[in-house]
């Protein structure tokens, strides 16, 4: 009985001790369990937060480069608003331009928490800025349909230091978060090695776990039963564990794939878009260069040809040398004409208008154009504007009426027929001349017609044409307040027709009944001139040619002697002066001899078109454009000095006629 007992209260004591062994050891087992899935919990959300930082980074170097591709996609459409006017052209700015906004205010909203960043956007905001009005300016002119000035505005936009500014921030936002996101995989890669510690801890503490709860089951069935149960509840959490590593293997491996796939496509579409540039380009050069350098060398070939055969006959046949002269002299002309419709395209030469009756300047034009044309075209006028008349210049006039010719000719194959007809558009809101000329050739498909005033732009064989025709024809009917219309059929032929407004009565031009193409008699009194040019051989046949006038000319090849040199003479009545030279220009010479002698009279002499910040520079000076005859260099010297023309001698007459 007392060993029963006994027995008893010992079993009763190690019950009481197995109980407390297991409550101990069941304490102890869901501390670390606790422990565990916190460590596991905290592990989780910082790669989850690694994952989130590269996300971020990896959205702003995209908005950045979207940015980028906004900007570049409104410049484009700019470019062609500026040249061709079209309201879609301009729509396409103004939406891409707010597109490239938003994407800013993405970039200000995204790098508030990075100063650095901050920086660079605030910086890129301020170049914006500038960048939008300056960009804004050629579009309202183009919008106002200033298509030279817009052109102009636009190009020197394209060579703004801004672009060079705004590249490099946003080069240096994407190097940035680049270097970020660099920082941040090691960060992502650190805290899931840390995940896959804390989950092989679980393991180990979890199979611990299992081997006290197996050894405890030997004492209590019923804690041997609980512990199975902890025991598969621990496999399924390593199980989730397990999967929820899977997925994030799963996750980070397809964000590495996008990004790379993200990164080569861009790369790819950045050198596409580089390589398109760069053929357009080489393209436009290579039609501008060969076909300019085919007309010069025709030109070339009259004046050299014309030179050499005047020299062989000038002692022989003073005639026929004379007409080779003269020949020589038709080609120098229409080289310098294609050289300043040239400047005039490049840097927006202004015009010259003056009072023209176009009927009758059509009519004695005719013949140049039959000669161009060829003889199996016959060429119609139907001139029905008797007495009216344009303010236009007339060589810019003459130039668009031959490239219209020459394309018609071309069109028919070399023949047909060309008929030139002027009449009054009664159509125009305001008094209007249209002057159409009628081919009878191929056509142009509409396609071709929505590109004929594109730079460049040209359906001709490679060397044979410069694109330059249609677009000096369009601006010239800008220039002077009119505009171009074109209806073709092909198959049928093209009709252009330029719609000129008509002069007011009594608005016409002291120089159009001598039109600068004779010369005045000997001046009254020999002038004093200064002629400056650094070029020995133009300073040699300007002082020839001043001399021939009847004046008094002393050279200096070096703008830094002039001043010497007028102190020496005791002064000039005139200095005649070269405007680009090296180390000092005429406008910086002028201003400094000014300084000493105030009451200078200049005349600037220039083969440069320059554009209106330049042409400022000559101040109330006249200017002489390169190259120039004798009756025009005689007309600048009266204009400068008021000399009173006398009547004509025959001998001057003569110089003037053989130069």
């Amino acid at each position: 009985m007392f060993e029963r007992d006994g027995d008893s209260e010992s079993e009763s004591r190690r019950e009481r001790v197995r109980f407390w062994l297991t409550v101990g050891v069941g304490t102890i087992l869901v501390g670390v369990v606790a422990a565990l899935v916190l460590l596991l919990m905290r592990a989780n959300d910082n790669y989850d937060r690694s994952l989130g930082y590269q996300a971020h980074s990896l959205e702003m170097i995209q908005q950045t480069r979207s940015l980028d591709a906004a900007l570049a996609r409104a410049e484009s459409a700019l470019g062609r608003f500026a040249v061709g006017l079209q309201k879609e052209d301009g729509r396409i700015y103004q939406q891409q331009w707010g597109l490239a906004q938003q994407y800013l205010a993405l970039l200000r909203r995204n790098v508030r928490d990075n100063p650095k960043q901050a920086e660079l956007v605030q910086q890129l905001t301020a170049e914006l800025a500038q960048r939008g009005t300056q960009l804004g300016d050629a579009a309202l002119s183009a919008n106002y349909r200033q298509t030279v000035a817009a052109i102009s505005k636009y190009n020197a936009a394209g060579h703004d230091p801004a672009l060079g500014r705004i590249d490099k921030l946003l080069t240096e936002l994407i190097r940035n978060e680049r270097a970020l996101l660099s920082e941040r995989n090691r960060i992502a890669a650190s805290d899931r090695a840390s995940l896959n510690q804390a989950i092989l801890l679980f393991s180990l503490l979890g199979a611990l776990a299992a081997v006290i709860a197996i050894a405890a089951s030997f004492s209590l069935v019923r804690a041997e039963s609980e512990r199975r149960m902890a025991r598969r509840e621990q496999f399924a959490e390593s199980d989730r564990a397990m999967l929820l590593e899977a997925a994030v293997e799963e996750r980070t491996a397809e964000l590495a794939e996008a990004n790379e796939a993200l990164r080569g496509e861009m790369v790819e579409r950045e050198a596409a878009e580089a390589q398109l540039r760069q053929a357009q380009k080489m393209e436009a050069v290579g039609q501008l260069t060969g076909g300019i350098a085919h007309d010069f060398n025709n030109m070339l070939a009259v004046v050299v040809g014309g030179l050499e055969l005047a020299q062989r006959w000038l002692s022989e046949a003073p005639d026929k040398a004379q007409r080779h002269l003269g020949n020589a002299l038709d080609g120098a002309n229409r080289a310098a004409d294609l050289t300043r419709r040239l400047l005039a395209f490049a840097r927006s030469e202004p015009a010259r208008p003056e009072f023209t009756p176009v009927d009758e300047c059509i009519a004695s034009f005719a013949e140049l154009i039959e000669r161009t044309i060829g003889d199996r075209i016959a060429l119609s006028l139907d001139l029905g504007a008797e007495g009216l008349a344009c303010r236009l210049d007339r060589q810019q006039f003459e130039n668009a009426l031959l490239n219209l010719a020459v394309n018609a000719r071309d069109a028919m194959g070399g023949h047909g027929t060309l008929v030139i007809r002027t009449l009054r558009d009664e159509r125009a809101e305001t008094a209007a001349l249209a002057v159409q000329v009628i081919d009878s050739g191929c056509g142009m498909a509409p396609e071709v017609i929505e590109r004929v005033f594109d730079p460049f732009y040209t359906t001709k064989p490679a060397g044979q044409g410069t694109g330059l025709g249609m677009t000096q024809v369009f601006a010239f009917c800008r220039q002077s307040g009119g505009e171009v219309q074109i209806a073709s059929t092909v198959g049928e032929g093209t009709s252009v027709a330029m719609l000129l407004p008509v002069a007011r009565p009594g608005e016409t031009d002291a120089a159009v009944a001598d039109g600068g193409k004779t010369l005045s008699g000997a001046p009254s009194h020999a002038l004093d001139i200064l002629v400056v040019e650094d070029d020995r051989r133009v300073l040699a046949a300007t002082v020839d040619a001043v001399e021939e006038l009847g004046h008094r000319a002393v050279a200096c090849n070096d703008p830094l002697k002039a001043e010497a040199l007028v102190a020496a003479n005791g002064g000039f009545d005139l200095i005649l002066s070269d405007v680009l030279m090296p180390e000092l220009t005429g406008p910086e010479m002028v201003e400094r001899l000014k300084a000493r002698w105030p009451d200078l009279s200049v005349l600037f002499v220039t083969g440069y078109a320059g554009d209106a910040s330049e042409i400022a520079s000559f101040g109330d000076h006249d200017v002489l454009r390169k190259p120039f005859t004798l009756a025009a260099l005689d007309q600048a010297i009266r204009r400068c000095r008021d000399v009173p023309a006398p009547e004509p001698g025959a001998a001057t007459l003569a110089r003037a006629t053989s130069s």
